[in-house]
């Protein structure tokens, strides 16, 4: 992956999502997080603006992708030991959706509350808010996007490992056990046809 182009820090889309330069830090020996350095608007504006409507602009996406990408690369420098795109695993992006996780909006129920599988619960619950499937899972197709842009081979995108895939599918069939929701595609309903037409009536004069 010589040709890879990494990131630069000096990019002011990075700086307009408000981390610093010690924003995150991650100990490789138990993959803990300091949650405290970090702006939690920051980093939940790059997971929860995934959930983008279909009127959205070409450029809206764009400027998300470009900005979830530097996000990634600060993410990456500020890495204890710092890491290089170019040595980025699957193991790594699992470890940065975790992270993320901390930052989430969506209640998501353990099996012993009583409102697991409840869609609207009717009260509060302490259950942990976490980021929710959809976000996730457009970030990474962000992401994976990116990376092949910047000069990363296909067969060697991080973003893309199989770890990776299996870790939002288990969010997601988890999330909507716990939400009591289906993430299934519905099926476009074909619209009504006409009946046929009917034959004109016999001629009463013949």
């Amino acid at each position: 992956m010589d040709s890879l182009h990494e990131f630069d820090p000096s990019n002011e889309d990075s700086a307009s999502i408000n981390f610093s330069t010690n924003t995150i830090i991650t100990n490789t020996n138990n993959s803990t997080h300091n949650p405290n350095n970090i702006s939690v608007a920051a980093a939940a504006t790059m997971a929860s603006s995934s959930s983008s409507s279909p009127s959205s602009t070409l450029s809206r996406y764009e400027n998300q992708k470009r900005r979830d990408w530097n996000t990634f690369g600060q993410y990456l420098r500020n890495h204890r030991p710092p890491l290089s795109l170019s040595r980025c695993s699957g193991a790594h992006v699992l470890e940065f959706l975790r992270y993320l996780d901390q930052f989430g909006k969506t209640k998501v129920h353990t099996q012993l509350c009583p409102f697991f599988g409840h869609p609207n619960p009717p009260a509060p619950c302490p259950c942990p808010l976490r980021q929710a499937w959809g976000s996730l899972d457009a970030l990474i197709g962000r992401l994976r996007a990116a990376f092949e842009e910047h000069g990363g081979k296909p067969e060697a995108n991080p973003f893309g490992a199989r770890a990776v895939r299996l870790y939002l599918r288990e969010v997601r069939d988890s999330q909507s056990k716990a939400r009591g929701i289906s993430y299934e595609k519905k099926k476009r309903k074909r619209p009504p046809q006409p009946p046929p037409a009917l034959p004109p009536p016999p001629n009463a004069s013949q």
